[in-house]
């Protein structure tokens, strides 16, 4: 019996680590919403198997999104001492809503456990929030955030942005560019009237971009792609092609 142990352990072992994984598959897609007939599914064993290593769906998705939690904490707290107050903690903002929003278990997870009806695990939470809180008061102290803004206030414009990137990707959305919805949001805590660069759009796979500025380029008519987005970038082009030729030609002898 001793002998069959440890066999039966790393089984167990595998699989809890299989079941974890389709679970975070398929919370990262559907959210707290997905049967756990489907994570058994996904990761090729019975229920009675899920149920065996995790009691209930709420335990498993707990444990599905802590790690994620844990890791932007760490994160946080390893910038609170970096220099640019104010810019780090809108950059930690902007990256915690574009990581979030593409993950629809840490949509549910974040905006459950603000209004306090959720806690990741024991501590987690509120490890976040005092991380995210440091960051905060860092930018106020240097005068690059408003000082009216509390934790609370931040932990509800999070959950809003998270909302607001979800919702601009969705089939009825207008396109607008993905982050620009964060960017007002930073725009409204700061304490200058500076305004962010909002993103202008992420590129389309099959899109053709101008050689010279970058912007989008409409297909030409006759089927072949176009290079420039009109006749100045045009010019420039042309310009700079002419330069080039005098330059490999090199100086001109007498």
């Amino acid at each position: 019996m001793e002998g069959g142990g440890a066999p039966a352990r790393a089984d167990a072992r595998r699989n809890r680590a299989l079941v974890l994984q389709a679970a975070r598959s398929a919370f990262e897609e559907q959210g707290l919403g997905v049967p756990l007939g489907e994570i058994a599914r996904r990761a090729g064993v019975g229920a009675g198997t899920v149920y065996r290593h995790f009691p209930s769906k709420e335990a498993l998705f707990r444990a599905a999104i802590v790690e994620r939690i844990e890791l932007f904490t760490d994160t946080a707290r390893d910038l609170v001492d970096v220099e640019d107050p104010g810019g780090v903690f809108f950059r930690f903002l902007s990256s915690v809503v574009r990581l979030a929003s593409r993950n629809k278990a840490l949509c549910d997870a974040l905006e459950a456990a603000g209004a306090g009806r959720f806690e990741p695990s024991p501590g987690v939470g509120k490890d976040f929030d005092d991380a995210l809180e440091a960051l905060l008061i860092r930018a106020q102290q240097a005068g690059e955030v408003r000082k009216d803004v509390g934790i609370t206030d931040l932990r509800a414009l999070l959950v809003g942005c998270l909302a607001m990137e979800r919702a601009g990707r969705g089939p009825e959305s207008e396109g607008g560019a993905e982050g620009r919805m964060t960017a007002l949001v930073c725009d409204a805590l700061r304490t200058r009237s500076a305004v962010t660069k909002l993103p202008t759009g992420g590129v389309k796979s099959n899109e053709t971009r101008c050689e010279v500025c970058g912007a989008a380029v409409a297909a030409a008519r006759t089927g072949r792609p176009a290079r420039y987005c009109g006749g100045a970038c045009r010019q420039k082009a042309h310009r700079a092609r002419g330069r080039a030729r005098r330059a490999d030609a090199g100086p001109v002898r007498a």
